[in-house]
């Protein structure tokens, strides 16, 4: 991703704040016939306070990736749209596409067996947690045999990344006036609305300007 320093994302605690709200990943590497992406859920480590990530990949996207032999890279999408050149008012303008994104890249290690298992059990626990009553959160089944079958078809590993390249492209070059202006049309009802990238575009904004967010 090429960087500009206009829409360079360098805070660590903004970084750990998309990778938070949108785990679902791409995994990219220069496989031995060629480019490869996969998709998979990559969390936070949450013994960590950086920047390092964990997840899985199912057998045998791990041999495929060369998983914890070469460099992989994981890309996580934020929020994203089209920002119509009409909601700049009366200027000359072109479209665009406003996105967050951030890559981190690096060899990652392979877990151990039974940190694999911790991995799972928190990805369960992450997105269960959210589930509403009364049915409550499902859990991994109290049969040690089921659930050592299930993690034995992936292969956990961890992530510090050696390079990160972070991007919040939210219409930072547009005077305030036209910020607002997107935000007013991302929040109404039309085809491009979008509530989660307006949400964005405001934070950024106040950051701008030195608001808390």
């Amino acid at each position: 991703m090429r960087q500009n320093p206009s829409f360079a994302m360098t805070d660590p605690a903004e970084i750990r704040r998309i990778i938070e709200l949108n785990p679902w990943a791409t995994l990219v590497s220069h496989a031995d016939d060629g480019l490869v992406a996969s998709h998979y859920v990559v969390l936070l480590d949450d013994e960590r306070d950086d920047l390092t990530v964990v997840g899985h990949v199912g057998r045998p996207d791990d041999l495929v990736h060369g998983l914890g032999e070469r460099e992989i890279l994981i890309a996580f999408q934020g929020p994203h749209g089209y920002i119509s050149p009409g909601w700049y008012g009366d200027v000359q303008a072109v479209p665009t596409w406003n996105h967050v994104s951030v890559h981190l890249s690096g060899v990652p290690e392979i877990l151990s067996a039974d940190e694999n298992l911790r991995v799972l059990e928190r990805m369960v626990d992450v997105f269960e947690n959210r589930m509403p009553s009364p049915r409550g959160m499902w859990q991994l089944p109290n049969d040690d045999g089921f659930v050592n079958r299930l993690a034995a078809g992936t292969v956990g590993f961890r992530l510090r990344p050696a390079k990160v390249v972070a991007k919040r492209k939210l219409s930072q070059n547009k005077p305030v006036e036209t910020v607002d202006e997107v935000i007013t049309a991302l929040e109404g009802t039309g085809p491009y609305a979008d509530p989660a990238l307006a949400a964005e575009m405001r934070r950024a904004r106040d950051a701008r300007q030195g608001r808390s967010a």
